[in-house]
């Protein structure tokens, strides 16, 4: 089984498909605290409260499966934006403290 399938297949399994970036939205700076969550605690900003149950399902998924989403391109064209994969499309930064700046890009 090639990694690519491997990819297809946890995708498939966890029943999500991750949205991409969307244009429209701008970068946060990584001191923006709008977009700082607390996944282990289960507190996320006001930005993903406001969002559809799928947005957030999508975030979170996104934030608990970084390493996997690390082998996914993104093809929005968030290059400019020094996105490197889809995992960067939905967290900019993992702090030491346990929270995670989001990046906006996927709000849509």
């Amino acid at each position: 089984m090639t990694r690519r399938h491997a990819l297809q297949g946890v995708l498939a399994a966890s029943g999500l498909a991750l949205v991409g970036c969307s244009s429209g939205v701008g970068q946060s700076s990584e001191g923006d605290d709008a977009l700082l969550a607390w996944p282990a605690e289960d507190r996320w900003p006001a930005m993903f409260q406001a969002s559809s149950e799928r947005i957030q399902e999508t975030y979170r998924f996104a934030v608990a499966n970084q390493n996997l989403l690390q082998w996914m391109p993104c093809f929005c064209g968030c290059g400019e934006w020094g996105h490197t994969s889809n995992a960067s499309c939905y967290v900019q930064k993992v702090r030491d403290d346990g929270s995670v700046l989001l990046d906006p890009m996927s709000y849509g």
